[in-house]
Order: structure tokens, then C-alpha cells, then sequence
């Protein structure tokens, strides 16, 4: 418990929508550890990005609303803080790094405002010292000629460096933990992989704690402690990166780690890629019991009943029939 930074217990989220309530997020508790980089994984709408919302408060009410649950930031219940207490930890002791750099930065304020005006908010630095740190900054995050690209537009800037300036922006303060949500999301291939590279760097030479929600499933095992999968808004498996990825226990993580391409065939890969049959239902119509259930290859008729969260040693997973055998 002591070593628990963030611990999420219970965690529901719902929108109130003009065809009922939608379940986004449904009693998910999980927790990540001081230093640790932990992994959520899962299709688009599976609830991701809305539990890290619900982290920084930034659930628009209406229509969603955090419905039942905690979240234990260094011990203390975000959710019975008013709104000026989260303010204090947002961006301070909390912070966050958006999906999209291309839409992140204001188009019309050069870099230099943009980083110089949190700073010049939330701490005692006058703006000589602001902008010294800024500049600072982006040489940390790896921005080559930091003095004069400071002074330019987001247009100005390629998509790996406006991510980059994100991620200085972020990091302004030294943040306990890092929220990554999808970091990579419109990057070339070489560019994802730069920016994955700092923000390990961040965790290794920081101690800086992060929560990494993405889809990019090579990254994420090379380089996460943990690893927590979302399907339809319920955990289905959980536990260390290693042990998921040698042996995953839920047939959707299966499928999700099958689908990686085999680099080790190259260009002589001439079979289709593995994937579920069907696609990920509404969340207005979910299937009754367990939510893969149509989907599932491993599906019987006691899947008609939800499967509860069940721990087996290091790994939880969410299923009637788990797979036994290990990943060749």
C-alpha cells in the first residue's frame, strides 16, 4: 500500500444520453506504483481515455459523471476534493500529455507563451527565470536550436516535436506521475518510437511514474512493468507486462498480442494477421454476461454469466475458460 502512488477502487463512469445511461468505465480498481510505468490497453471505446480523464477531472457534467468509486493519489481521495484542491494537483503533481499534438497547441501563441504562461502561474519565477526553464526544457525533451524554436508557431514545428513540446509543457513542474494518452497517436513510425524513448527516459532518470494508455503493443511490452487490459469498459486481465505477454490468461489479451507482426519472418509473413471475428459492440448494446462472449473462440454457455475478476498468482483475469497454455 505504501508504495501505491495512484490507486484506482471501483471506478464507474457513465454518460447520461438521450437513449439511457452508458456504462463508459465499469468497477475497474487497479493501482500503479511510485516509479512504475503501467500499460492500458484496449480497442477504441473501451474506456481508456475516460479513466484517465476521470484522474484529472476532466469528465464534462453533464451528461458523464463518475458514478461510484475512489482515486487515491499519494493516499488522499481525488474525487472528495473540490475543485480548487484538484487544481493544486493537476499539472503540479499530476500532469498530462494529450492524444493529439497537432490540435494540443494553440495555433495562434508561439511556443515560448504557451510554455512561459503555466510557469508564470503556478510558480514564484519571474519571466527571465520562466523562460530560461522553458528553453531548458525543450533540450531535455531532445529540441535541437531550443532558443530559436521557441519563438515559433506550433505550424512551424514537425508532429514528433510538437509532441515533444507537449511533453515539456507537461513535465514543467516534475510531476509525480505522467499521463500518457496515446502519445504517439498520428506519428510516423520512427517519430513514435523517439517519443516512447523519452519518456522512458523520463521514468529511468526521474523516478517519474507513468501511466501509458496505447495501442502500441511493440513499445509497451518492451519497456512497462504493468499491464491492465480494457475491454467494453470492464478489466479483463491484469498484471506484470512479462508474465501477460509470455502467457496472456484472457482470450481477447491473446488476441491482442497474436495480432503484433512476426519481424522475425520479415517480408516473407504472407499470412493474414490474427483477429477476432465480429467487432467491439456498442456500449448501448452489450452483449448479456461476459462482453466477448460473441466474439470469443473459447465462448460456451456459462458465459452467459459475467465473469468475475479472479487473481491467480501475479495475474488477474476476467474469465470462465482461461487459456492455460503458453504463447509460442
Amino acid at each position: 500500500m505504501a508504495d501505491h502512488l495512484l490507486e484506482v477502487r471501483d471506478l464507474s463512469v457513465t454518460f447520461n444520453t438521450v437513449r439511457g445511461p452508458v456504462h463508459a468505465v465499469k468497477s475497474v480498481s487497479w493501482h500503479l506504483d511510485r516509479g512504475e510505468v503501467l500499460a492500458i490497453l484496449g480497442e477504441s471505446g473501451s474506456g481508456k481515455s475516460v479513466s484517465a480523464s476521470a484522474i484529472l477531472d476532466l469528465i464534462d457534467c453533464p451528461p458523464g459523471e463518475i458514478s461510484s468509486g475512489e482515486i487515491l493519489f499519494d493516499g488522499q481521495d481525488l474525487l472528495t476534493m473540490d475543485h480548487e484542491q484538484r487544481r493544486a494537483i493537476n499539472g503540479k503533481r499530476i500532469a498530462m500529455i494529450f492524444q493529439d499534438p497537432m490540435t494540443s497547441l494553440n495555433p495562434v501563441l508561439t511556443v515560448k507563451r504557451q510554455m512561459m504562461e503555466g510557469l508564470l502561474k503556478h510558480t514564484n519565477m519571474t519571466k527571465s527565470q520562466a523562460y530560461d526553464r522553458a528553453v531548458e526544457l525543450l533540450k531535455l525533451v531532445g529540441i535541437p536550436n531550443a532558443e530559436k524554436r521557441i519563438e515559433g508557431f506550433a505550424f512551424q514545428l514537425s508532429g514528433g516535436m510538437r509532441q515533444r513540446v507537449m511533453i515539456a509543457m507537461a513535465i514543467a513542474r516534475t510531476p509525480k506521475l505522467l499521463i500518457a494518452d496515446e502519445p504517439t497517436t498520428a506519428l510516423e513510425s520512427t517519430t513514435r518510437a523517439q517519443v516512447f524513448r523519452l519518456l522512458k527516459s523520463l521514468n529511468q532518470l526521474k523516478n517519474m511514474s507513468i501511466l501509458m494508455i496505447s495501442h502500441e503493443l511493440e513499445e509497451i511490452v518492451e519497456w512497462s512493468h504493468g499491464m491492465h487490459v480494457l475491454y467494453c469498459g470492464q478489466m479483463v486481465e491484469a498484471g506484470p507486462t512479462n508474465k501477460i505477454f509470455s502467457q496472456p490468461r484472457h482470450p481477447y489479451t491473446q488476441a491482442l498480442l497474436k495480432s503484433l507482426p512476426d519481424y522475425e519472418q520479415g517480408l516473407a509473413h504472407k499470412e493474414p494477421f490474427y483477429a477476432l471475428k465480429g467487432t467491439i459492440p456498442t456500449l448501448q448494446h452489450l452483449p448479456i454476461g461476459c462482453r466477448l462472449g460473441p466474439r470469443c473462440p473459447q465462448a460456451q454457455k456459462e458465459c452467459v454469466v459475467t465473469p468475475k475478476l479472479t487473481k491467480h498468482h501475479s495475474q488477474s483475469y476476467a474469465c470462465h475458460f482461461p487459456l492455460i497454455k503458453a504463447m509460442k
